[in-house]
């Protein structure tokens, strides 16, 4: 009778503990670069989504609302709350998936 794994090891018996405990320091640091890049890059674009959603939606709105939305009659603000964040959100995730695709090519591990 074989023994299965416990919990938290691999079927060879490894824990499974750090993924780049197997790369040289050269690879270790362009995976700390490449994740310290990536993190950046979602902060940046969170901030952008907060701003537009809870800073144009919310504290904005007020001011916002004595314009409206062209063509529409709409004031800005009730839109930016309603529509503007929604579009801001899929707008920043084909940003997203672009900036990532080059970020990936420049660090090599693009799933080409």
């Amino acid at each position: 009778m074989t023994e299965s794994p416990s919990r938290g090891e691999d079927a060879d018996g490894s824990s499974g503990g750090d993924p780049t405990e197997h790369l040289s320091s050269e690879e270790t640091a362009t995976a700390a670069s490449y994740w310290r890049a990536n993190v950046r890059l979602l902060l940046v674009l969170l901030s952008i989504w907060f701003s537009v959603s809870f800073g144009c939606g919310i504290l904005l709105a007020p001011k916002l609302n004595a314009y409206t939305l062209p063509g529409t009659g709409f004031p800005l603000g009730f839109w930016f709350a309603q529509q503007g964040s929604i579009y801001a959100f899929v707008i920043l995730i084909f940003v997203y998936v672009v900036l990532m695709n080059r970020m990936d090519r420049r660090f090599g591990v693009q799933e080409d």
